[in-house]
């Protein structure tokens, strides 16, 4: 069999597996110091506080080689820009070279994820690309968002795009690329801040593994690199012979978008797995053209959604690289929503709205192999907890500012041994991320929060439960404030599998100066003024399981801790109970819950 061949190349190799494990944690830890530089160096919050980034090794040769705990939306598409790098600079790529890539055609993920790419030499060789990828608070768009919904076309978008544009040579900087950038983004400063963060990142990487190279020689570098790739390829074939021999199917929606998007977008997966062939088959091509708005999925983000769902719902332990990519047969289609996308089609939203939902399909698809796989779907939804936020500040003589919001989290998935998630955040961050502070946004802003807390009763029932939703309040302190957010999740929600309820939908007010409430739609662009504030509720995750098995005292633990309410859990549960919450003496009326389950 095929992972039998694998496993006798291994053996028959002369690196020590024990070194190859030394090494491969060796690597993840320069990541982990490539992370902590970027997360410490940069100004803007959307990447100091919510870490809306991820890096990366990849190899001479293009492949991924080690990510740690990068955002899967992120990484598994690195070595597609690396790729570009080395075809679009063949020959002439040197020692000193750092290149900018944020084009969505040539293997990133939307415009305003840029990557610092810095090939590292040893002994004049190039050996890896240190790849730092991170969100920006501005991009130049038409609009003071990175998220361009009603985009027509790239142009329409207005984001500098720059396919593996060289911006240091020798470890110079070329200062052309940072006036383009200057001159076109609302926030220069902060904008240049991150950008240095970014670039200072890639050159610790670089550093690293120069003294990693140097430390273990040449030879034995090269070997770990084969080895690893190859384990990992193994760890994944073993991984799949333990799923039976089936074909799956899915599908799902995004949310409709006005005139735009009147039905929503139809999502579909079918997946074939062989567990003798060691291989799962990934069949994306049943999806319509591409949309003229911001919802196309880049090539990158298409993969690696699927990719991650699939990860998702197998061993936990099998490493995230090129190697056990193999074994997954991926079929994209030029020219559609999900797929390739033919220029100048705009992907600006492409890491998350339909990315999220591929995620769910993928991973909800698995459950239909029997209790005890797969995962429920997470909560999905840019909403108001996750707005790009601009304006003037009047605390700094009235200087612009522009930033993301990580302030809020969806619910997240229920699986086959455990509840959700709190911290979840989306799909395609997976509790990676980090939620933002509301005293360093207040600081950071000129915006007041009012609360954020848990949605009682948001998260799907199930015999394990989807985590809550959670809702947040906020508004300017002075000077209006305007909020852009392109939110699914209001029309279709997150669904429950084998028997598990859906979470709560997400839903987004303007409450006026008076008290009165605007129901706002799913995509926003709203300007709020002094006395004003938006309340949005990010929705729940998925249930996994029939509600009326779950253990009655994980319910009276729920009903507690206020994620239930008693109706709720005598009418989705069907348990019961004695005393009272108010005096502490709630209990679980044990006959009452017996006789109500057997009915």
């Amino acid at each position: 069999m095929i992972f039998e061949k694998i496993s006798n190349s291994i053996e028959e190799s002369k690196i020590d597996p024990f070194m190859t494990a030394i090494l491969a944690n060796r690597m993840d830890g320069i990541i982990r110091e490539m992370t902590n530089t970027l997360l410490r160096a940069a100004r803007s919050a959307v990447i100091s506080s919510a870490r809306d980034f991820s890096c990366a090794i990849c190899t001479a040769d293009n492949q991924l080689l080690a990510s740690a705990e990068g955002l899967p939306i992120h990484i598994f598409g690195s070595h597609l820009q690396t790729k570009t790098m080395c075809e679009l600079h063949d020959g002439d790529i040197n020692e000193g070279d750092c290149f900018l890539h944020n084009d969505p055609y040539s293997g990133n993920t939307h415009a305003a994820d840029h990557t610092f790419l810095v090939p590292v030499f040893f002994e004049g060789e190039h050996f890896f690309t240190a790849v730092a990828k991170a969100h920006q608070a501005d991009i130049g768009n038409a609009a003071p968002t990175t998220y361009m919904a009603a985009a027509k076309d790239q142009y329409e978008e207005g984001a500098l795009i720059f396919p593996a544009v060289r911006i240091q040579r020798n470890y110079k900087m070329i200062d052309d690329v940072v006036r383009m950038c200057r001159s076109r983004v609302r926030v220069p400063s902060q904008w240049y801040g991150d950008f240095l963060a970014g670039i200072g990142s890639a050159r610790i990487g670089e550093r690293r593994l120069k003294e990693l190279c140097k430390k273990y020689g040449k030879e034995t570098i090269k070997q770990f690199i084969d080895h690893w790739l190859d384990y990992s390829e193994e760890r994944m074939c073993h991984a799949i012979q333990k799923l039976p021999k089936s074909e799956l199917f899915n599908s799902g929606a995004h949310d409709p978008f006005g005139e735009l998007l009147p039905d929503g977008i139809p999502l579909k997966v079918t997946l074939k797995i062989d567990p003798e062939k060691a291989l799962i088959d990934l069949d994306l091509l049943d999806h319509p053209p591409n949309v003229d708005c911001g919802f196309n999925q880049s090539e990158a983000c298409a993969s690696a959604s699927v990719i991650a769902g699939v990860f998702n719902s197998i061993d936990p332990t099998v490493p995230r690289n090129s190697g056990s990519f193999r074994r997954i047969i991926l079929h994209l289609k030029d020219g559609a929503v999900v797929g390739k996308p033919k220029f100048p089609h705009s992907c600006s939203i492409a890491t998350t709205n339909i990315a999220d939902r591929l995620i769910n399909i993928t991973q909800a698809a698995f459950a239909q192999l029997g209790d005890g796989w797969g995962l429920a779907e997470g909560g999905v939804g840019l909403g108001a907890g996750f707005a790009v936020v601009s304006g003037n500040d009047h605390r700094v003589d009235g200087k612009p500012y522009v930033n993301q919001l990580h302030i809020a989290s969806n619910g997240g998935p229920a699986g086959p041994t455990s509840d959700g998630w709190i911290t979840y955040a989306i799909p395609v961050v997976g509790g990676l991320m980090y939620r933002d502070s509301v005293e360093i946004d207040e600081l950071k802003h000129p915006m007041q929060f009012h609360y954020l807390r848990l949605v009682t009763g948001s998260g799907g029932a199930g015999k394990y439960r989807g985590a809550p939703g959670q809702e947040v309040a906020y508004g300017p302190i002075k000077e209006d404030m305007n909020a852009i957010w392109p939110c699914d999740g209001t029309h279709f929600a997150p669904q429950g599998v084998r028997g598990g309820n859906h979470g709560k939908k997400c839903s987004h007010f303007i409450v006026r100066s008076d008290g009165q409430e605007e129901e706002l739609p799913n995509m926003v662009v709203v300007r709020i003024s002094k006395g004003e504030f938006i309340r949005g509720n990010q929705s729940g995750g998925g249930g996994y399981g029939d509600p009326f098995e779950r253990d009655p005292n994980r319910v009276l633990k729920d009903v507690i801790e206020s994620y239930e309410t008693i109706e709720r859990a005598n009418k989705i549960y069907g348990v019961y109970f004695h005393g009272s919450l108010a005096d502490n003496t709630l209990t679980v009326d044990k006959e009452a819950t017996k006789e109500f389950r057997k009915k």
